[in-house]
């Protein structure tokens, strides 16, 4: 008997997979294959359905239960595969309840109820997940945004958030048991505490870690909405060491009729300015982003400013997708662009990043930087890039280190 995961998408996804693998594990379920589905694409459904027929292939006597994102948005796909046994929807999949039906056989094939009406998010079920090194925390879940190009929303619901008394305790244990670096994630990031009493922001969230959890040496935000950070984070950015100096934005597009055509809610000013902003806060802060290549009605001019959004923003680590029409929202339906159009602006787009990477990593050298080693011979500066060593240092620890060179993308280090 044995009991597999396999897990696509978002960082979320793989924490939830982990909660996941602690019910399963404490139902009693066996000889079962779990794909954590995402939705963010139509290639990533695809990929999704790829890989449960090759599991299924695989594991011939094994149930599999399909569930995430692409399962919850469309079920009936999912069940109609004949290599499918059960369908599980985001809610039900953190549910206790959903897992011992599995384990006795007791439940429906498909368990998907409507996402909209689930108010709380379960970041509690698990202390963390990651590596020796790092822990990722859950704070928040779903989004109460509904970009034309994005279909995550009927995927994880409104936005709900963790209670920051939770998220504290739960960072307070993480600490107890040795992590050096907690990474705060979640769907819609900068919406944290909308749905809370008082409505506090994200940047009560990291001031109050902070201050309540001493002994945490790094803190870290996932992807957040620039043009929704709050003062108090600002004050964070300006003044608390301990948060490191590295943000992912999702800036979509550097064009203002794009992004208008998005339904994002920042201009390409706003991005700007908040980057000028945060760096002048945190002269070494540096910034990854997400942009789209190839948005529908995207002109070679438009493109073009998404393309210099890269050095206006001084950006160092992209994320580039070339888009893909996602049945169902809005965008599909616009006049798309060609798709060797499409290729060619995601490779252009790539290009400034790989060049922006290896001027950021060039102005390492001869600097010293405090690594937290992810194994014996890897680490990560405070600002996310990768150093190597050649004699081995203790994983999981933060240790001082001096910059003597770069091999591709990784710093080498005494």
């Amino acid at each position: 008997m044995s009991l597999k995961f396999s897990t696509h998408g978002c960082r979320l996804n793989a924490y939830e997979t982990q909660a996941m693998r602690d019910l399963a594990t404490g139902a009693g379920l066996g000889d079962a294959v779990v794909v954590n589905t995402c939705a963010v694409t139509a290639e990533a459904v695809r990929k999704a359905r790829q890989d449960i027929r090759k599991l299924r292939r695989e594991n011939p006597d094994a149930k599999v239960i399909v569930t995430g994102c692409a399962a919850q948005i469309d079920p009936d796909s999912f069940a109609a595969m004949d290599e499918v046994d059960h369908v599980i929807g985001n809610s039900e999949k953190m549910q206790p309840a959903t897992w011992a039906g599995l384990g006795t056989g007791d439940t429906e094939p498909v368990v998907v109820d409507d996402i909209m009406s689930v108010t709380e998010t379960a970041g509690h079920l698990i202390d963390g997940f990651g590596t020796r090194s790092r822990a990722y925390v859950q704070v928040q879940n779903g989004c109460d945004h509904r970009c034309t190009f994005c279909i995550i929303p009927y995927g994880r619901g409104n936005s709900r958030s963790v209670p920051a008394g939770v998220v504290v305790d739960q960072i307070k244990r993480l600490v107890d048991t040795g992590f050096n670096e907690v990474v705060l994630t979640g769907v819609d990031m900068t919406s944290w505490g909308a749905d809370l009493p008082g409505a506090p922001r994200l940047g009560d969230l990291v001031m109050r870690i902070l201050k309540l959890v001493p002994d945490l040496q790094r803190l870290r935000i996932s992807s957040i909405d620039s043009i929704e950070v709050d003062e108090a984070l600002m004050q964070a950015i300006a003044t608390e060491p301990r948060l490191m100096p590295h943000l992912h934005l999702s800036l979509q597009a550097g064009d203002d009729m794009i992004l208008k055509r998005m339904k994002r809610r920042h201009l390409r000013d706003d991005a700007i300015a908040f980057c000028e902003e945060a760096r002048r806060l945190r002269p070494d802060m540096t910034f990854g982003a997400d942009i789209i290549a190839g948005f529908p009605t995207e002109t070679e001019a438009m493109f073009a400013n998404s393309l210099r959004l890269v050095d206006e923003c001084d950006l160092t680590w992209l994320h580039v997708f070339p888009y893909s029409p996602r049945p169902g929202t809005p965008a599909a339906r616009m006049p798309q662009v060609d798709g060797r159009a499409i290729k060619d602006r995601a490779a252009r787009l790539r290009k400034a990043g790989e060049d922006a990477v290896q001027r950021h990593l060039s102005a390492q050298v001869g600097q010293t930087h405090a690594v937290l080693m992810e194994n014996p011979h890897m680490g990560r500066t405070p600002h996310f890039a990768e150093v190597t060593f050649d004699a081995p240092r203790p994983e999981g620890q933060i240790v001082q280190a001096t910059i003597t060179g770069l091999d591709a993308n990784q710093l080498c280090a005494m």
